[in-house]
């Protein structure tokens, strides 16, 4: 795998791991394989080592003595305040991005809600928060703004990781597809250019995920 040269290698490994816990491929409380990393990357121990630390630093990760490091697990006391803050930024970041997104764009948001539909109906969630992923990301990145690209990161590397989790397997369908129904909203109100729509669909999509306590 090509490492980007203007991220240092420990950068490289940090987003490489924030990245695989933020899609749910790494789950709370998982241990990290450091030796498969290495390899993966083609990357040495040395800076591995050091993103694992500063991913420690951020809360991202815990290391327990004789056992290494795993994916810490998150506060559901604060899921309220992370929900709410992210809202607010990916209601700033929608408003930023609705002047510059492509036709091809709005196009792969639609197929990303086609695929969620499958996600949902197959209770694959693992995908489904994949490509939720996906979506929202594609219009965060087109935002033009660094800073709130990387406070959003920050807060959901340690939220949306766990916001997909319940026993109750006909309820959760339920309200996926009613947060699966509002990334259709989301995109129509792209797609019409409505800034001020699109500000009060995000806050209520995140305030309703927080409500239902997946």
């Amino acid at each position: 795998m090509e490492v980007p040269k203007y991220r240092s290698l420990k950068d490289h490994v940090y987003d490489y791991i924030a990245q695989k816990i933020q899609d749910g491929t790494l789950l709370p409380n998982q241990k990290i394989n450091e030796a498969e990393i290495c390899k993966k990357l083609d990357i040495s121990r040395t800076p591995t080592r050091e993103a694992l630390f500063q991913l420690t630093s951020d809360n991202l990760l815990q290391y327990i003595p004789r056992r290494g490091f795993i994916v810490a697990p998150f506060d559901t006391s604060k899921k309220l305040e992370f929900s709410q803050a992210i809202g607010a930024l990916e209601a700033l970041a929608a408003t930023l991005a609705a002047d510059h997104l492509k036709a091809s764009e709005l196009l792969e948001m639609e197929a990303l809600i086609a695929r969620m539909d499958e996600d949902i109906n197959q209770l694959d969630l693992a995908a489904y928060s994949k490509n939720q992923y996906l979506f929202h990301n594609l219009y965060i990145q087109r935002c033009g703004n660094a800073t709130v690209i990387e406070m959003l990161n920050t807060l959901k590397n340690s939220f949306i990781r766990q916001s997909y989790v319940s026993d109750n397997k006909p309820k959760l369908s339920e309200v996926l597809h009613e947060v699966n129904e509002e990334h259709r909203q989301i995109l129509s109100a792209f797609r019409a250019k409505d800034k001020p729509q699109l500000e009060a669909l995000l806050k209520h999509h995140w305030r309703i995920i927080d409500n239902d306590m997946l």
